[in-house]
């Protein structure tokens, strides 16, 4: 990999599109030194993405129109403890960020939350703390109040 990076950085240097290093250990790498540099840009944008809300959802689909079940199940979830205003991004529109935010988080699958910069997990995750109530903790140490305590404590 080192030899990829400095291959990168020499071609970046010499202003060339795409180069094609000589072998190291046996493999050749071939990579244009433009999409090496704007999946390096990706990494640092989505980790400024994930910080500059406190949740953050990278989903199929808008929260007022899912594309796809696992994604609507996460923003009714959201909606069940009154969470509105986070930051959602549409996957379906950039196969970059798709990708890009898959490789960010080491998690293979789509819907993909975000408390205060940190990774919480997909829909199974996030519907494991909304049943065993670690949700409404979570949600707490961000300053958020679920409506599903609000609710409780009206009906009582």
């Amino acid at each position: 990999m080192n030899t990829l990076v400095r291959f990168t950085a020499q071609c970046l240097r010499s202003q060339a599109a795409s180069c094609l290093p000589r072998p190291a250990g046996g493999r050749v790498w071939a990579a244009s030194a433009r999409l090496l540099c704007s999946a390096v840009d990706l990494q640092k944008d989505l980790g400024e993405m994930v910080k500059k809300d406190k949740v953050v959802v990278f989903m199929k689909g808008t929260p007022a129109q899912p594309m796809c079940g696992f994604s609507n199940a996460v923003v009714q979830i959201l909606r069940m403890h009154g969470v509105d205003g986070y930051a959602a991004y549409n996957v379906l529109e950039d196969q970059e960020l798709r990708e890009g935010v898959k490789t960010f988080s080491n998690w293979p699958t789509i819907p993909q939350v975000y408390f205060n910069g940190e990774f919480v997990g997909g829909c199974d995750i996030l519907l494991q703390m909304h049943q065993n109530g670690d949700l409404v903790e979570e949600l707490k140490k961000l300053g958020i109040d679920s409506a599903l305590l609000d609710a409780e404590k009206e009906s009582k």
